[in-house]
């Protein structure tokens, strides 16, 4: 019995002595998986600290040489940009000095030659076109003024059989003009190519529209030649002449003018 006792006792301080063990042991594998986490945490946030503090040095380091090209940018675009105006600058003088010519003009005086150098400069577009229409327009006065006393005839265009007003005017443009003359002065006066014209801004060449018998807007044309003054072929019984705009007559009667020769509708 006293063995059974020793046995029975030895069991019982074993059991005792590992029930008091074992949260311990759970206690210490708790506390050693907490550690473990906690420093796991730690590297993890250092980890992200590093991160962003080379991803702002690596953004600072970008603006920095982001500002250091624009400059060297900008000036580059300086740089071409003189340039560019320089040689335009350089290819506009060289035109002109090519544009420019001179002239040897000599001049004999009692057996002495005198001789002088003049500029001459080209003629530009707009010079052109006003030398074309000067052109044209003297053209019109030359054939008009060959024609001063033929006879009226209703229906005339040529000189061979004389003309009516509307004829002389058709005569004297049918050849300078790109467009089609019409054959009678109201015709005329509503042409879609011919420019109206104040009385104050009238040149030579221009017609000159009336209304002497009350029939459509205008029933009679002439030319204008200068100086107040213009060209027609009156009526039947008077011979074509130049009659001054100031009288009564053709004041009254005075609807208006139209420019038939421009830049734009010459041959």
């Amino acid at each position: 019995m006293a063995r059974i006792n020793k046995i029975s006792i030895t069991l019982c301080a074993l059991l005792f002595t590992s029930l008091s063990f074992t949260p311990l042991s759970h206690a210490s594998e708790q506390a050693r998986s907490s550690a473990s986490q906690k420093s796991h945490q730690g590297k993890s946030a250092d980890r992200k600290k590093k991160t962003k503090t080379t991803a702002k040095t690596s953004t600072k380091k970008k603006t920095s040489t982001l500002k250091q090209k624009a400059p060297a940018k900008s000036s580059k675009l300086k740089t071409s940009s003189s340039k560019t105006t320089a040689s335009r600058h350089a290819h506009s003088s060289a035109l002109k000095t090519a544009a420019v010519k001179t002239v040897q003009k000599c001049t004999v005086h009692k057996g002495h030659k005198k001789c002088v150098t003049e500029e001459v400069k080209p003629l530009t577009l707009a010079d052109a076109h006003k030398g074309r229409v000067q052109k044209a327009q003297k053209t019109a006065m030359n054939k008009l003024m060959n024609q001063i006393g033929k006879p009226y005839r209703w229906g005339g265009t040529s000189p061979r059989t004389g003309f009516d007003c509307s004829g002389l005017v058709y005569y004297a443009y049918k050849d300078l003009v790109k467009f089609h003359i019409p054959r009678t002065a109201n015709e005329m006066y509503h042409l879609r190519d011919a420019r109206s014209i104040d009385r104050s801004e009238l040149e030579s060449g221009d017609l000159v529209f009336f209304r002497t018998r009350g029939r459509g807007t205008a029933d009679h044309v002439g030319v204008y030649v200068g100086n107040g003054k213009f060209i027609q072929s009156p009526r039947s019984g008077q011979d074509i002449q130049i009659t001054s705009l100031s009288e009564d007559y053709w004041i009254r009667h005075y609807v208006g003018a139209r420019r038939v020769m421009t830049p734009k509708t010459i041959r």
